[in-house]
């Protein structure tokens, strides 16, 4: 280990990506056919895939179909089923990385700790698990679906069973014959609950606010079918233009007309019935909210999983625990041997922001205690060079996040171009007006959303109740506006000419 410190002791690169998910790997594609290939990636586990490495959890799946939810420069005509499960997305990230030779460039078990702006050198000092560096440019890729999020129960400390997040999912304990209590009604626990349900004696879900559930058209993608796809390449992007197509014109309803997704609860009642014959519990599983205002979920499985005998679903959340005694808001007890929480994720509040110091000495998450906000979701007023992929604003209720994560890379390499034409050491600040202009658009637009009229309190909004999270319009829009990069909308620093430059002067603004 001490060797591996020393060899990276005040090393410099050009740039320095954050993360090994979709938008790490992505970005490090990019920079290499940008012809960038001074970069690392700094992962803080020991393989690639964020996300889709740390959720194993049984019947982890995405729900977004597969043709669409992988790179546009890497199709992958070997899907196994329509949507797919998270081992294929985690072996697809795998292949990518090998296709395009990124093993070189990535630092496995190295977390970032903090990351520095040095004004005068105009550049991120960063400090990692594994060592430090220094980049001109860093990337963050870290993702809002990263750290796990678990409520502060009384007494959970003294519950002598297991309990675990459904990110951290143990695969050592064995559910079966056991009592199991699952906590949250979100994408994770509705895959979770249908899986384990045959297994467990007992299943007490705690609901809070029921979820709508669509059914999910899932199905095995056949041999021909696949072959089809091998030989005639373009038929893969067929499929995928189509299924974009129609994920584009459903963005009208979620964002200008929630009126019109009535039909669609109809759908959602349809699904439920066919499964949930005992009215009780079917006026229980039905949210008093528009369909959308929370996450739409997919699933064909968790109401017949919810109708079966050995399950009981509890309202109002995990209140209390009591030795082995789980006590619901509403007073219902249930004796459990194992506590699984699927509630969500640090989306709104970054850990990733509070390790990382701009050019005024303050934390991204110091500077986005109002909410988060960043100039085309990329660049932060104060954080030169700085761009996060998937930053605030560019979540997706309905389509896949991974053309949103294409078009700011778009944005990222053009940022780099407009560094190599303005030339020797210089760092682009995002201007605070440019980033307020850019955040009024973005919430005046959200104000007719169903995620904001929609009667619902959702990971989508912040503590002040803003909704920091989704991209108000459709995945064609945000590639237009990320396309180039609008110099007027950042100040150019320049570093002080060595030798005239007194020791205490800060960088020079060049407007």
């Amino acid at each position: 280990m001490a060797e591996h410190e020393h060899e990276h002791e005040h090393e410099h690169v050009r740039v320095a990506v954050v993360g090994s998910g979709f938008g790490g790997l992505g970005a490090a594609v990019r920079l290499r056919r940008e012809g960038v290939t001074d970069f690392v990636v700094l992962e803080r586990a020991g393989s690639v895939g964020g996300t889709w490495r740390d959720n194993s959890y049984p019947g982890c799946a995405c729900d977004v179909p597969s043709h669409l939810y992988s790179f546009s420069f890497a199709p992958h005509p070997e899907w196994p089923r329509s949507f797919s499960g998270q081992e294929h997305i985690r072996a697809y990230l795998e292949h990518v990385t090998d296709v395009f030779g990124l093993r070189s460039h990535i630092r496995f078990d190295s977390e970032v700790k903090r990351m520095v702006w040095d004004t005068e050198r105009l550049r991120w000092d960063i400090e990692t698990s594994s060592g430090s560096l220094s980049a001109d440019v860093v990337v963050s890729a870290t993702g809002p679906l990263s750290d796990p999020r678990t409520p502060d129960i009384p007494g959970l400390d003294t519950f002598p069973g297991k309990v675990f997040h459904s990110a951290r999912w143990d695969h050592d304990y064995d559910l079966r014959g056991k009592r199991v209590a699952m906590v949250g009604t979100g994408a994770s626990a509705i895959q979770i609950v249908p899986s384990i349900q045959p297994l467990v004696s007992r299943l007490t879900l705690f609901q809070r606010t029921p979820p709508w559930v669509l059914p999910r058209l899932d199905r095995a993608i056949g041999g021909a079918e696949r072959a089809v796809h091998r030989a005639l390449p373009f038929t893969t992007q067929l499929r995928r233009g189509l299924l974009w197509g129609v994920r584009e014109l459903q963005v009208q309803a979620f964002t200008k007309h929630p009126g019109e997704l009535g039909f669609v609860e109809q759908l959602a009642k349809r699904n439920m019935a066919r499964a949930i014959k005992d009215p009780a519990l079917r006026a229980r599983l039905t949210p008093d909210y528009r369909i959308g205002c929370k996450r739409i979920l997919l699933s064909s499985t968790y109401y017949p999983a919810l109708a079966q005998p050995n399950v009981e679903v509890v309202d109002g959340g995990l209140s209390e625990v009591r030795g082995s005694t789980v006590v619901a808001a509403d007073g219902t007890e249930a004796e459990v041997d194992a506590i699984v929480f699927g509630t969500g994720f640090h989306v709104t509040d970054m850990p990733i922001a509070e390790r990382v110091v701009g050019a005024e000495g303050k934390t991204l998450a110091e500077t986005w205690t109002g909410g988060m906000e960043a100039l085309r979701g990329a660049s932060a007023a104060g954080f030169p060079n700085f761009m996060t992929l998937i930053g605030p604003n560019t979540g997706l209720g309905n389509s896949s996040m991974i053309l949103m994560i294409e078009s700011q890379l778009n944005y990222l390499a053009d940022y780099l171009r407009q560094l190599d034409v303005l030339g020797g050491r210089v760092a682009l600040d995002a201007r605070r007006s440019a980033v307020r202009v850019w955040s009024h658009r973005v919430q005046e637009r959200m104000k007719r959303t169903v995620w904001n009229t929609g009667g619902c309190t959702s990971w989508y909004l912040d503590a002040d109740g803003r909704n920091t999270t989704v991209w108000p319009g459709t995945t064609g829009e945000f590639r237009r506006a990320t396309r180039r990069v609008d110099m007027s909308e950042y100040a150019v620093l320049r570093a002080p000419a060595e030798k005239t430059a007194a020791p205490h002067e800060n960088a020079e603004v060049v407007a």
